[in-house]
């Protein structure tokens, strides 16, 4: 009996130590098991003109669709969305009057595609897509992600429309550099469709999405800082800064100055808060205070926001500044609610 026992005993020690040296992989094994999740499928995007986004996503969601096809789907809706300054067509351009794009996606298996200074493409996030899924690359800059998107059947066109080159035309007759808060749409008028809601308040968008199976994606799209230096990237297509997705944890997305984003890598710093047992809304805050410790003096003057999803489908906003919003939609939920702010 005794030797049995401690035969027994030897046997539980041993599977106890090898699941504390490869805790990691049965944690991955056993999360592969469905998770019931209270609201899904579900989608959360940046800033009020993200509601018609999660609309064109919801379209894919709602009928058992993957979420990375959803992410796709629904930030492509305001990069053709001329009257966006903001993002893809009509974007408004670098202080040499082009209009660059950045974009990055991400799955739920670690995949991941970006371009970078992208030019005279609508669908940029469509092309960080064909990066991802084509090549054995994560990111293609400049020329090169332009050679890449029209090899694959992509169409050129000019991306600066009369309205953005007017409003470029008027900024260099002072070429004051000076990042917006809040950046408004000089092409949004607000008696026809009053905020919250309407396209009014805007920047990137970045997506995140879980479907009917449980899995995330995210993408996030931009033309960046208007009348920036010419090859400048913000946070938006790096990942781990912009956007970052863990199918085991959850996914954050960011807004704003990117500079400040790319410093402390932000979404990826959010995605690990919450592993630490952070409320999405608590990450974000987190991540926020980060950037206030860092530079207090210049967050004062500028606009970063997060916005993340865990696992659960639990999201939440935080900001530095006040004004910024999310949009959600899922089964029981549609809208555009105002995130907290460290700043009043």
């Amino acid at each position: 009996m005794a030797s049995s026992s401690r035969r027994k005993f030897l046997q539980t020690a041993a599977l106890g130590s090898a699941a504390a040296l490869t805790g990691t992989r049965l944690l991955a094994h056993e999360k592969k098991v469905p998770v019931i999740i209270k609201d899904n499928p579900i989608v959360v995007s940046t800033w009020g003109f993200g509601k018609e986004a999660n609309a064109g996503a919801w379209e894919i969601l709602s009928k058992g669709g993957r979420a990375l096809d959803a992410v796709e789907a629904g930030v492509k809706i305001p990069e053709a969305d001329p009257k966006n300054q903001t993002i893809g067509y009509g974007g408004l351009p670098d202080r040499d009057g082009h209009v660059t794009l950045d974009a990055c996606i991400m799955d739920e298996n670690y995949n991941c595609g970006s371009v970078m200074c992208l030019e005279n493409i609508v669908h940029a996030i469509s092309v960080a897509r064909m990066v991802m899924e084509k090549t054995p690359h994560i990111v293609l800059a400049g020329d090169g992600a332009l050679q890449f998107a029209l090899a694959n059947g992509f169409k050129a066109q000019n991306l600066l429309t009369p309205e953005s080159e007017k409003a470029w035309k008027e900024w260099l007759k002072t070429a004051n550099y000076h990042p917006e808060i809040n950046i408004e749409n000089r092409l949004y008028d607000k008696s026809k469709d009053p905020m919250p809601g309407g396209p009014d308040n805007h920047d990137t968008i970045g997506m995140m999405a879980i479907d009917v199976n449980g899995n995330l994606s995210g993408a996030c799209t931009t033309s960046g800082m208007a009348f920036k230096m010419h090859g400048r990237v913000g946070d938006s297509p790096i990942i781990g800064a912009g956007l970052y997705v863990d199918n085991e944890i959850g996914a954050a997305t960011s807004t704003g100055v990117g500079e400040e984003v790319i410093r402390i890598v932000g979404s990826h710093l959010v995605v690990e808060l919450m592993r630490l047992g952070r409320a999405p809304e608590d990450a974000c805050r987190e991540a926020v205070e980060r950037i206030i410790q860092r530079s207090p003096e210049k967050a004062k003057e500028i606009q970063v926001g997060f916005i993340a999803i865990n696992k659960n489908g639990e999201y939440g906003g935080y900001s530095l500044q006040p004004g910024f919003e999310y949009a959600v939609q899922s089964k029981s939920v549609t809208g555009v609610f105002p995130a907290k702010s460290h700043y009043k």
